[in-house]
């Protein structure tokens, strides 16, 4: 019998597709628009749930995984069924009063996975968890990636680079990211678009930075005036990198890796510039023109990676530069939970290699006298001030400019920002 769309049952199913995806090696957000594709006409609701389900069970993998091999000899073969349990024990823990209903509605699920043979299974491992809870969360305590729900190879590496905080940082990492906003300057001010929430009943306060930060997530249909661009939704973290880079009227920028466009609207809010704002994925590159679309605001939009600038380059030199590029993301992780078990320590080498390609081919583009203004979403050394120190001893032009006293920014991720990292370098005449 096929399971009821409004169930609870059926969001796990669901949830279940999407982390067995993941754990196979799939991107998070594909494994997420491939469900939505097979599942048109999902109440926003019921696809809400789904969604909730499957993140919380990636930022828990590390330690429900742990207690699955504590349950069971060998994991099921079938990996829509280990990751059903694994999205089960992720809801026990933050919802322990439902313990019955989420049982019940577990079994149900694995009813429509293959033919119900795992029904009995299920509900074995889920009662022998709770009759064990105590005992198996006090040795998860015992072991560091069941403890801290990263890898271990991350763990190491944050405990070196971050020694007073790579517990915090941890801490954050496992938790629900903040929402931010990001008034349109050219439409309204930060303290009118405050009030507009007020009067909507959205509780929000102005954070560092002009930041809006909402005292709870909500969806954007329900932001007055989303839809009219008169705000936006972006970190806080992410809305330094505009006031950094300090643009001015009559400037050509280049936002070199510029989807989804967050950073891009924001230049332009902040200043009328000629801007060029490019995008090695053309998909990637068609959100940056509907995002402008929605706010109101022009730029030149191309699909081209910015490494190959005899494909992109008008022989112009641009006033400034943003490049925010590829990185491990590891400073937004609680807004990406799969990126920690699918990343490699190896990938960090590798996305430093592109970093470096990137800042050499841009530097041929910056005037004499412009700024460029480095950032990335990662609290990983190789990819921050080791990366900027070895690109300033390689060119003799470039001068680090200072950021608040520092010779760059690193932004740990907290209650109201995700962690990332600026450098400010200039170009000498």
């Amino acid at each position: 019998m096929p399971l009821a769309d409004s169930s609870l049952a059926y969001a796990l199913h669901g949830a279940a597709t999407v982390v067995a995806e993941v754990i196979a090696g799939r991107n998070l957000n594909e494994a997420l628009a491939g469900l939505w594709r097979d599942r048109p006409g999902l109440p926003s609701g019921q696809r809400g749930a789904m969604q909730d389900l499957a993140y919380g069970a990636l930022r828990r993998f590390g330690r429900d995984d742990f207690h699955l091999s504590r349950l069971m000899d060998t994991p099921p073969r079938d990996g829509q069924v280990r990751a059903l349990l694994l999205v089960a024990l992720s809801r026990l823990a933050v919802r322990p009063e439902e313990a019955h209903t989420i049982v019940d509605q577990a079994v149900e699920a694995a009813g429509v996975v293959a033919r119900g043979r795992y029904k009995a299974l299920v509900n074995g491992v889920l009662r022998n968890f709770q009759r064990r809870r105590a005992e198996l969360e006090t040795a998860a305590l015992q072991d560091e990636v069941a403890r801290w729900q990263h890898p271990r190879w991350w763990i190491a590496r944050l405990r070196r680079a971050h020694p007073d905080d790579w517990q915090a940082i941890l801490a954050a990492g496992n938790g629900r990211p903040p929402m931010t906003l990001r008034a349109n300057r050219r439409r309204i001010a930060e303290t009118d678009f405050l009030a507009r929430l007020a009067q909507a009943d959205i509780g929000a306060r102005l954070v560092e930075g002009g930041a809006i930060l909402l005292e709870r997530p909500l969806p954007v249909e329900r932001l007055p005036g989303f839809a009219e661009g008169l705000v936006s939704v972006q970190d806080a973290g992410a809305q330094r990198a505009a006031p950094l880079l300090e643009v001015h009227d009559g400037m050509r920028v280049l936002d070199a890796c510029a989807a989804p466009g967050g950073k891009t609207a924001h230049i332009l809010e902040t200043a009328a510039v000629d801007l060029l704002a490019l995008d090695a994925d053309a998909g990637r590159a068609l959100r940056i023109s509907e995002n402008l679309f929605r706010l109101g605001l022009q730029a030149r939009v191309q699909p081209a990676d910015c490494r190959e600038v005899d494909a992109w380059w008008d022989g112009r030199e641009f006033d400034r530069i943003l490049a925010d590029v590829p990185c491990t993301a590891s400073g937004v992780v609680r807004r990406h939970p799969d990126a920690k078990w699918l990343r490699r320590e190896k990938d960090i080498a590798q996305f430093a290699r592109t970093q470096g390609e990137i800042l050499d081919a841009l530097w041929r583009v910056l005037a004499p006298g412009g700024k460029l203004l480095y950032s990335t979403c990662s609290l990983f050394p190789e990819e921050n001030s080791r990366q900027v120190a070895a690109f300033a001893a390689r060119q003799e032009d470039c001068m680090r400019l200072p950021i608040a006293g520092a010779p760059g920014l690193q932004l740990l991720p907290t209650e109201e920002h995700d962690g990332f990292y600026y450098a400010l370098l200039e170009k000498q005449a």
